[in-house]
């Protein structure tokens, strides 16, 4: 049988195979993961249809394929005659062959993983993370195996080139004087969409960017009366980012257009709230939505954006909490950034940037005093929302953020 790319929704029609979790001539459960597939929105496996063994794998590692198109060719095994859980010697959830016949690139004589041999048991590196360290200049021998019986996966070979490298006893020799090296990478399917759809905004809307400052005084001074209690009560802390969340909801129910998106040459105008907050992922940065926020307490969107950046560190959102929104919220404010100009996320017609608290002179009723400011910035399309109106709205966030009981109040 075929294993094929299996749909991920209409706008998806090309991924990218990111990694094999079974070598061609391994055994695996029905169920199981066979591979790890990219698209420009999400990370998915995709899991064996039957008992089987992989006969040949048809797109690698690094290549693509699109939606239908066959990426490996499998042979049925009777059922239940694989172990579901996964077995020492063989791939994700396959069956450990016999160490004289192993049919598995690890014990095949062409594709042959490396293997430390200690007084217990031999270690083995799986291929990817074999590839990896050799493209890396890593002994993979030295690295510490977190996979079923511990195999060396990729992800522990990344690891330890991310963690800091000890002190060379020998001063590494000198780069000749004007050498200058260059690396291709392939763009992956996620900054590839990123890179087409922020041109895209920026050619087929009118943007334009207001500023304004907001004092976060009260926020500060509210947060650090009830965190304890909050935290006792909801499991979570109290962040910035439901407060904004909140003024903005509020903020879009009394101006409707900046909630609102261009159809041709219609208007469509939303009665419900979807927010969108971008978070760092695994693969890059991700917006997912907040549905129906104007439903959700403080608590409710701490949990929700604390799940949501959770899950994005190891690429697991679903498509439909990327899909939609009617309105985003990002904060580069986490990365030290004190000012920008955001792009709006079609077909989206707003976006609020939040930016880096710093205490700075200000002056109130007459006097120079010190005070947590914070830069807030919104990008819209001016073909929708008029200067006055996208003004105003950002006064509106600006007041409900320095009095928080003007959110809590729906005034």
């Amino acid at each position: 049988m075929e294993l094929t790319v299996p749909s991920f929704g209409e706008s998806i029609t090309e991924v990218l195979i990111s990694e094999w979790l079974v070598d061609e001539g391994g055994k695996v459960a029905q169920d199981a993961n066979l591979v790890v597939i990219e698209t420009d929105k999400i990370t998915s496996e995709v899991p064996a249809p039957t008992d089987c063994v992989v006969k040949r794998i048809l797109k690698a590692a690094g290549e693509t394929a699109t939606v239908g198109e066959a990426i490996a060719e499998l042979e049925e095994l009777p059922a239940g005659s694989v172990d579901a859980e996964p077995a020492p010697g063989g791939g994700n959830g396959g069956e450990a062959p016999a160490p004289e016949q192993s049919a598995t690139r690890e014990s095949s004589p062409e594709h042959e993983a490396p293997r430390t041999e200690s007084s217990e048991a031999a270690t083995i590196v799986m291929p990817a993370a074999a590839r990896l360290a050799a493209e890396s200049g890593v002994d993979a021998s030295g690295v510490k195996g977190t996979g079923p019986g511990n195999r060396v996966l990729k992800e522990d070979v990344q690891r330890a080139l991310e963690a800091p490298a000890p002190a060379a006893e020998v001063p590494a020799p000198a780069a000749p004087a004007g050498a200058r090296a260059e690396e291709r990478v392939r763009m992956t399917p996620l900054r590839k969409k990123v890179a087409q759809h922020l041109l895209e905004a920026q050619h087929n809307a009118a943007l334009l960017t207001t500023f304004n400052e907001v004092d976060m005084s009260g926020v500060m001074a509210l947060r650090k009366q009830v965190q304890e209690q909050f935290q006792a009560a909801h499991g979570v802390k109290l962040g910035i980012m439901s407060f904004f969340v909140k003024a903005a909801v509020e903020a879009l129910k009394a101006f409707p257009a900046v909630n609102a998106r261009i159809d041709g040459d219609e208007i469509v105008y939303r009665d419900y709230f979807d927010i969108g907050v971008a978070v760092g992922g695994g693969k890059g940065l991700v917006v997912p939505i907040l549905r129906d926020a104007e439903r959700l307490s403080f608590a409710g969107v701490e949990k929700a954006i604390g799940d949501f950046a959770a899950r994005a560190k190891d690429n697991k959102l679903t498509l439909e909490e990327l899909s939609g929104g009617t309105f985003s919220i990002s904060n580069g404010g986490i990365y030290g950034n004190l000012l920008s100009t955001p792009i709006v996320n079609a077909p989206q017609s707003a976006i609020l940037g939040l930016h880096a608290i710093q205490d700075r002179a200000v002056v109130v009723d007459g006097q120079i005093v010190v005070r947590p400011m914070m830069y807030i910035a919104m990008s819209y399309d001016h073909r929708l929302i008029d200067g006055r109106e996208a003004v105003t709205f950002l006064r509106r966030i600006k007041s409900g953020v320095e009095d928080p009981t003007r959110i809590l109040l729906e005034i």
